[in-house]
């Protein structure tokens, strides 16, 4: 079996991780967020991804975030090959049912480049800001599982009536259907080993867990005892990583920013967990990944709104694995 091409993606600036505080004005914090965007298209990155979030972090700090659906659907028209995805949406903002539409009409309106991505959600802050319940853990994961069978049923299906313990719908219609066949990825978030990584050996495309290589390998072999359980070829799963991405040309100019950690983590293990280095100590990080069995990555630019990292990345790093 050949080998899983390498793919890349990268976040675009949103304003979650406050990386547009310092532009003045809403117009002008989208049209930075779009110019980037647009020029991760032009230098041949896979994927541009947003996060599904509305309050601003370390804390809220009534700062812009642009909500995730219609930046997607923007982003769409505004640029004509690059994929779009969410690292990763959260299940209890939106009724299923009703993010089916959403993601078949993004779909089509892209001309099929919708990487769907989904997770259970965590944020409690937010929750309790929008007015969402927070329920337990085991809740969330448990309409996680049922929503990705809902989606899914109402992509492909005529209609789609579904009895679960979170969710029921009577003849639920969706048209148009998404363009891809079968469907759009699925791309299920989250390392819960007992819980999650189980639905994502279920129904997922393609996963999405972190850690530096022996927590990541970890979660590889639990996804497999899980696919081994469930009766599913591990290898139907493509696996990704999402860290955070710093690149400068010398070793000296590396030192010389510390830590880029929003959470204020020592630049040591910040750097230890994230592809933070010189181009060349990027790639063989990246190696290594790809060795544990990674074969997507997309990773959030540290730098924003600079580029600095974006071009290395695109220029000198993803080279290396085309």
């Amino acid at each position: 079996m050949a080998a899983p091409r390498i793919t890349f993606g990268v976040f675009m600036p949103q304003g979650w991780k406050m990386e547009l505080v310092g532009i003045d004005g809403a117009t002008a914090k989208w049209d930075t967020a779009v110019a980037i965007a647009q020029r991760a298209e032009a230098l041949g990155f896979d994927s541009i991804w947003v996060y599904d979030h509305v309050h601003n972090v370390p804390r809220p700090a009534h700062e812009a975030v642009f909500e995730c659906w219609t930046t997607v659907a923007a982003v769409s028209q505004l640029t004509s090959t690059i994929r779009l995805g969410q690292m990763v949406g959260c299940n209890s903002y939106r009724n299923p049912a009703l993010l089916a539409k959403i993601t078949s009409t993004v779909d089509v309106i892209s001309g099929g480049r919708l990487d769907w991505g989904i997770g259970a959600g965590w944020y409690e802050n937010e929750y309790r800001g929008y007015g969402y319940t927070f329920p337990k853990p085991k809740d969330r994961i448990g309409m996680l599982d049922e929503a990705v069978q809902i989606v899914r049923s109402m992509w492909t299906e005529p209609e789609t009536t579904f009895d679960g313990e979170y969710y029921t719908l009577n003849r639920a219609n969706c048209d148009p259907k998404p363009l891809q066949s079968p469907h759009p990825p699925i791309w299920i978030g989250g390392g819960g080993e007992q819980l999650t990584l189980r639905t994502v050996a279920r129904y997922a495309d393609c996963s999405n867990f972190g850690g530096q290589p022996e927590q990541w390998a970890h979660k590889r072999d639990v996804l497999r005892a899980h696919c081994a359980e469930v009766g599913r070829d591990p290898d139907e799963i493509r696996m990704t990583w999402s860290p955070e991405v710093f690149i400068r040309e010398t070793e000296a100019e590396i030192e010389a920013a510390g830590t880029r950690s929003l959470w204020g983590e020592p630049a040591e293990s910040w750097r230890a967990g994230n592809l933070v280095g010189t181009p060349e100590q990027v790639a063989e990080k990246i190696r290594t990944y790809v060795e544990l069995g990674c074969s997507g990555f997309v990773p959030w630019c540290a730098d924003y709104p600079d580029t600095e990292t974006l071009e290395l990345l695109g220029t000198r790093v993803v080279p290396e694995f085309r």
